[in-house]
């Protein structure tokens, strides 16, 4: 009797270690999103809320993670649409946390829609899927969809090509007759709003939370944190931007990456996980 109790302990023990080691292992699918083939594009159209500098920072975290640093992904600044008020400048911080994962649409909106469907049209004739992100309007993506279609007439965009969206406000600042195009031509999802909790969506909107340096262990990740809360107590409500209220109380808001967290299939996480999840980044 003892032998067979101590061989049900040994299974069982078997068992949670193989648990243990699955989550640990990256998978091929994050939600609906296959990290084999698929591409990630993050859309930031960084006017006037300086939101989207956190959200840069709150992605290369993610994307620093063992889960999910295998993804194709790619950023790109000044997705804007006709929305009123000065741009906040990005450069610095995406080329700290992105590297040459990254397009200026601001300098040169077409150079940017040149080089964002060469990666994009290698996606999907590798078979991958495209998912965007919108932390912003949709104007860009609209024009970067028609350059593929151009490219790849026959291929069926609607099955191939997401567009994830989270705010109301980004849909009525985007240029309607662009609104339009992207929900009748490719996969539009609409998702509750990111700066809410409780409506299946992340909550990454908080004036309370700031205790991010006592999580943070990797020296690049504190400096892209560093950064980028630098640069949003700089430009936050300046000169007519958009003052975001949790920023100025000394808070963190980073809710445009509930649209990446949608895709990857990490509804769940809210604002303290992200920082629990670099904790075993060196």
């Amino acid at each position: 009797m003892k032998s067979k109790t101590l061989v049900c302990i040994a299974i069982a023990c078997i068992f949670i270690f193989s648990i243990s080691m699955a989550q640990d292992k990256p998978s091929p699918k994050s939600g609906n999103f296959d990290i084999e083939k698929d591409l990630l594009l993050a859309h930031f159209d960084c006017k006037t809320d300086v939101d989207d500098l956190q959200t840069a920072a709150a992605l290369a975290t993610l994307m620093s993670h063992t889960n999910y640093s295998e993804i194709n992904y790619h950023a790109v600044a000044g997705t804007y649409g006709i929305q009123e008020g000065l741009y906040v400048p990005p450069n610095d911080l995406f080329q700290l946390a992105f590297g040459d994962h990254w397009t200026d649409a601001h300098e040169n909106t077409q150079n940017a829609i040149a080089q964002v469907k060469v990666i994009a049209t290698a996606t999907l004739k590798n078979q991958g899927d495209v998912w965007i992100a919108d932390a912003g309007q949709s104007d860009f993506s609209a024009e970067l969809i028609k350059a593929i279609q151009a490219d790849l007439p026959d291929m069926d965009m609607s099955q191939r090509i997401h567009i994830v969206q989270h705010s109301d406000w980004n849909e009525e600042v985007t240029s309607p007759a662009y609104l339009d195009f992207v929900k009748k031509n490719i996969d539009y999802q609409k998702i509750p709003d990111g700066n809410g909790v409780g409506n299946g969506t992340p909550g990454f909107r908080s004036p309370e939370y700031h205790q991010w340096k006592d999580k943070i262990k990797n020296p690049k990740l504190i400096q892209v944190w560093q950064l980028a809360i630098d640069l949003s107590n700089k430009y936050n409500g300046k000169d007519g931007r958009y003052n975001n209220e949790a920023i100025a109380a000394g808070g963190l808001d980073f809710s445009d990456l509930s649209e990446v967290c949608w895709i990857l299939g990490l509804q769940d996480l809210r604002i303290q996980n992200i920082f629990s999840i670099v904790m075993r980044i060196k």
